[in-house]
């Protein structure tokens, strides 16, 4: 089960209610900048955004590439280890708004993580160390440090052991 707060709501889906939840000025601020990271191919730009205009935590040396859509409301909720790779067009997302609720989770990303291309994060979810979760996969679960996962939804592919350095045993 994923790591999310519920919220109800009474009255029209809670899409319709997302300014009750969230500034207009917030959604509209961040979107600006989430826009020029998706385009920007400068690494150290798109981190230096990340980290002190959305308020990200994002560790040394990560690299997002092209099109990669953090959540535009709530960025502050994803957490992204040193040395990571988000791989082209992949969403990270730390709300979920439906019918009659909405969600919060915060996305935790260990490091030396590798996120296939298009892949999608479910708000509430924690990928460990030095996992990789392949292209075009939905993270819709926790997954363990060292685990190679892919698929809708993500299954283990493979777990390798690993020491606390991140070495194969």
């Amino acid at each position: 089960m994923r790591n999310t707060e519920r919220y109800p709501i009474q009255g029209n889906n809670s899409l319709w209610q997302i300014y009750k939840t969230v500034s207009k000025w917030k959604g509209l601020k961040n979107f600006i900048f989430i826009q020029i990271t998706r385009y920007s191919p400068s690494l150290r730009l798109k981190n230096w955004i990340y980290r002190n205009i959305l308020g990200m935590k994002v560790g040394e040396q990560t690299a997002f590439a092209l099109m990669v859509m953090v959540d535009v409301f709530f960025p502050e909720k994803i957490h992204v280890g040193k040395n990571s790779i988000i791989g082209y067009n992949t969403t990270i997302l730390a709300h979920e708004y439906l019918t009659h609720e909405y969600r919060l989770g915060e996305v935790h990303i260990g490091s030396n993580v590798l996120i296939g291309a298009n892949s999608t994060i479910l708000p509430g979810v924690t990928i460990g160390d030095h996992a990789v979760v392949a292209a075009g996969s939905i993270v819709h679960k926790d997954v363990e440090a060292g685990s190679f996962v892919g698929g809708n939804p993500i299954q283990v592919i493979n777990k390798t052991p690993q020491n606390s350095e991140g070495k194969s045993l």
